[in-house]
């Protein structure tokens, strides 16, 4: 999984037109102190993910431990992808 790519997905997605891939830290949390993300971007993480990967949320409890950094994302996204 292209970290990169995700960040920018991520970026579009969310509209953060003054970010860089380079300005989010692979292991910084996406909510919070982090890159300070509400549910509202939460909802447009799990619509990115079924869109471009294929993967359909179940649980959205897991949405807390997925959506923890970048480089959680990506490793779920690895696991789980169907396209």
């Amino acid at each position: 999984m292209d970290v990169n790519k995700l960040k920018e997905q991520i970026i579009d997605a969310l509209n953060l037109e003054d970010m860089q891939p380079d300005d989010i830290d692979n292991e910084a949390p996406l909510f919070g102190e982090g890159l300070g993300l509400d549910s509202i971007d939460a909802l447009e993480l799990i619509v990115l993910m079924e869109k471009f990967y294929g993967i359909k949320l179940q649980n959205p409890a897991e949405g807390k431990e997925i959506f923890k950094s970048i480089n959680c994302m990506a490793a779920y996204i690895d696991a789980h992808r169907t396209k």
